[in-house]
């Protein structure tokens, strides 16, 4: 009994697997590594997107005009998402009033243009941020039908052994569909990995898209008053005072 348990396993069932065995497994193998590799990569990129974000955003929101977060983006270039809108909402101001609407995409008021460029700006970081997700929706809804795939061509070649040796005890079934079963779990737990990750690279996605659409409100706002926030303050504070009515006696 114990030489029949040593014989059977993982490496007994990929030894005896057919052509059509070991592509599935190695199929699955890819998927994983593929899975693994954009985690990797798009979770590490979700990192350094977040310091640099935040940094630039500091910067922002202490800076006394738009002229001054423009001389920080010529300076240091844009790496992040409010960088790289507020890059090119400030050149299609600075385009629109320089050259006006010379060609139909430029139609339109100053506004109306510096709208647009920002709406385009929105798609594009959409859809950069969801490269790769599209891999990860995949190999998580289909590894498991692959190893399950794997499992029953596995225990219909169990069965058609079975059945030409002329034994049908339990020890000569229950190894061979045990054996068969691993390419399930091969399945599953690729599957596991790719569907977590999808769901939290996606809601970390709709929250950065909701701060970016935020973020896009405020600039237009900042652009659309074209005051440094120190000339506006000192603006408020000289208004003058409502005249005193005479007081009648």
């Amino acid at each position: 009994m114990s030489d029949v348990q040593s014989s059977l396993g993982f490496a007994h069932f990929i030894a005896q697997a057919d052509v059509v065995g070991k592509s599935l497994l190695a199929i699955l193998l890819l998927m994983s590594l593929i899975s693994w590799v954009l985690i990797a990569v798009k979770g590490l990129t979700q990192v350094v997107r977040k310091q640099r974000s935040e940094k630039f955003l500091g910067f922002f929101w202490n800076a006394r005009s738009l002229d001054e977060v423009s001389a920080e983006i010529t300076t240091h270039g844009v790496h992040e998402p409010f960088a790289h809108l507020t890059a090119h909402a400030i050149n299609a101001q600075v385009h629109h009033a320089k050259y006006g609407a010379a060609k139909l995409a430029e139609a339109g008021s100053a506004q109306d243009f510096v709208t647009r460029t920002i709406k385009k700006v929105l798609d594009e970081e959409t859809t950069r941020l969801e490269n790769g997700l599209t891999w990860l929706a995949t190999i998580g809804a289909t590894a498991p039908f692959v190893g399950l795939f794997g499992t029953v061509w596995g225990v219909y070649h169990a069965l058609v052994a079975i059945g030409m040796s002329g034994s049908g005890t339990l020890d000569k079934v229950a190894g061979p569909v045990g054996e068969a079963l691993i390419m399930t779990g091969i399945g599953l737990a690729v599957a596991i990995p790719a569907v977590m990750a999808y769901n939290a690279f996606t809601r970390s996605n709709r929250v950065l898209n909701a701060k970016l659409d935020a973020f896009a409100f405020e600039l237009l706002t900042f652009l659309a008053m074209g005051t440094p926030l120190a000339e506006a303050a000192k603006a408020d504070n000289v208004r003058p005072l409502p005249s005193a009515k005479p007081v009648v006696a």
